[in-house]
């Protein structure tokens, strides 16, 4: 993927699916290395917000009763159970270390692409944005939103170190640890829709 500018009136920060349930101590969906990166989000967000860039949340949510599931309820005990990512409940609310702040937008979506069946397209049309920063979990979120980016006409930028993953157990092809799969999913990015760089480098092509 070829350099851009980064022009922060058509540029978004995509804060994607930081949850309680995902990254606060004991949660059912906790995976720690998102907590590490927190200061790293945070760092990108202040950048922004300085500039008046457009910031956007996305909150992996279900309805109570679990019809907006699909194949998550096999694929996720605790979200089958109901307890865990249920709209309107603590666990599904942004981490209070990353709170939105009035007026930045939180788009609810039920699957890991934060643009299939949101209003998040229209809201970054909307606000007038062509390219998205990407900050979340990598391997899923991030890159299912990258992909969907792509496909949409949006030019993404991954924040490699606003990103992670976690260990994944031997399901047939090896286990993986929270890096490897980490690197992987920025390799994959990297080749099929999105520029990856650190956050200081994204500071430094600020204006």
């Amino acid at each position: 993927m070829s350099r851009s500018s980064i022009d922060v009136g058509r540029t978004a920060v995509l804060v994607i699916d930081m949850q309680n349930d995902f990254v606060a101590e004991g949660a059912p969906l906790e995976f720690p290395e998102g907590r590490r990166v927190l200061p790293a989000i945070r760092k990108t967000l202040d950048a922004a917000r300085a500039r008046d860039m457009a910031v956007v949340y996305t909150a992996h949510v279900h309805r109570p009763g679990g019809a907006d599931m699909g194949i998550h309820h096999d694929l996720y005990p605790p979200v089958a159970a109901g307890k865990a990512l249920v709209d309107g409940e603590r666990g599904a609310r942004i981490c209070p270390e990353l709170a939105p702040r009035p007026g930045e937008p939180v788009i609810k979506k039920h699957r890991y692409n934060s643009f299939y069946a949101t209003d998040l397209e229209i809201v970054l049309r909307g606000l007038g944005v062509e390219t998205v920063v990407l900050t979340g979990m990598t391997e899923c979120c991030v890159l299912g939103t990258a992909r969907g980016a792509l496909e949409r006409g949006f030019r993404s930028l991954v924040i490699s170190d606003a990103c992670a993953s976690c260990d994944y157990p031997d399901l047939g092809f090896g286990a993986m640890s929270a890096d490897e799969m980490h690197r992987a999913a920025l390799r994959v990015m990297a080749l099929t829709s999105s520029e990856l760089l650190g956050v200081d480098e994204f500071l430094s092509r600020l204006p």
